[in-house]
């Protein structure tokens, strides 16, 4: 079965960079939460890069929901900007990509079979 391939795999490359974006960010809440400032928000970039992540792993194993899945990927993309310092910017990039192919991308048609008919000679009597 035919897969969008290069949209699952640009989007799980993007997915690890933002995920490594949210790790950079989630470092700062925990020096934010020294000095008695602790939020659940530093963590949210972790969580964002995971589902992209997830979604790429998604796309290779059913092709079929490629645009739920595309919108999906470029949703998070957009929510790894205040989240995980935009996946390091080439998360962001990345994933953007790897959604917008998995929405442009196009199953193959199946093969068509013709059959040609060539005239016969009448059976004899």
């Amino acid at each position: 079965m035919p897969r969008p391939i290069a949209a699952g795999v640009l989007t799980i490359i993007g997915g690890a960079f933002v995920f490594l974006g949210g790790l950079f960010f989630a470092l700062l809440g925990i020096i934010f939460a020294v000095f008695d400032i602790f939020s659940r928000l530093f963590f949210v970039g972790l969580l964002v890069g995971l589902l992209a992540i997830l979604i790429g792993i998604l796309m290779l194993v059913v092709p079929s929901g490629h645009i739920v899945w595309g919108a999906l990927a470029i949703l998070l993309a957009v929510a790894s900007i205040p989240f995980a310092f935009a996946g390091l910017i080439i998360g962001f990039i990345l994933t953007l990509l790897g959604g917008i192919l998995a929405i442009l991308w196009k199953p193959p048609a199946p093969p068509v079979i013709t059959v040609e008919a060539r005239p016969a000679a009448p059976p004899p009597t």
